[in-house]
């Protein structure tokens, strides 16, 4: 004879039952589908990790060849580079040491197609905006400042605005926008820490125009 303990049991083993057969599946396939993700993200984990070992390598090979003044391999490597490994920030430093060696060794359409590669695909924003500023000077010596002021509309990283209201002081003066010139520049010297020796360039340029920073800092 069963005992009111055993009832209990039962009942409880006949709810649980009933349970599982109404829920069962759902709580599988919810396991199955966590566990999966957590595998997944271990493996691309895993497998980035990997990519970005053997993107450095690479870089490694690209820096070589660098130094050594061999342009022709420096595209060699990039063009592996980011064919294989585009995502990982090799590849942004690489186009932009390949651009270095090939505007010093006169490859100027291999250059500028090296930074804009970077300032289209770059994932973090400092590269696109190394690129794009370059890119800018690229087009004022081509002679094309409108061109030039229209890529340095694209640069929105505030820790570049000193440089890009330089460059935008470069091209309105190849306008011949003198006072929209001046006021780029005077933008560019006050956004600069006064440790930044490039910031005697800028007071130069604007000395140049007759507005040396000494006599604008009186004026105000």
């Amino acid at each position: 004879m069963a005992t009111p303990l055993d009832l209990q049991e039962q009942e409880q083993l006949d709810a649980l039952k009933a349970f599982w057969k109404r829920y069962g599946n759902l709580i599988t396939w919810t396991l199955i589908v966590a566990l999966g993700s957590y595998a997944g993200w271990n493996g691309w984990t895993w497998y980035q990790r990997g990519q970005s070992m053997k993107a450095a390598a690479m870089f490694d090979e690209l820096e070589r060849a660098a130094q050594a003044g061999d342009a022709a391999r420096v595209a060699r490597v990039f063009d592996d580079l980011k064919q294989r490994y585009p995502s990982t920030a090799y590849a942004e430093k690489g186009g932009l040491l390949a651009a270095r060696v090939q505007f010093e060794q006169q490859q100027r359409d291999a250059g500028r197609a090296a930074l804009q590669w970077v300032a289209d695909h770059a994932a973090e924003d400092e590269y696109r905006a190394i690129a794009r500023l370059r890119l800018a000077g690229v087009l004022l010596d081509d002679g094309k400042p409108d061109e030039a002021l229209k890529l340095l509309d694209s640069v929105k990283d505030a820790a570049f605005a000193a440089l890009v209201a330089d460059r935008r002081g470069d091209a309105l003066m190849a306008l011949g926008r003198r006072d929209d010139a001046k006021a780029a520049y005077q933008a560019a010297w006050r956004a600069m820490d006064a440790s930044v020796e490039y910031r005697q360039l800028v007071e130069a340029k604007l000395t140049a125009l007759g507005a040396a920073p000494a006599a604008d800092g009186a004026a105000r």
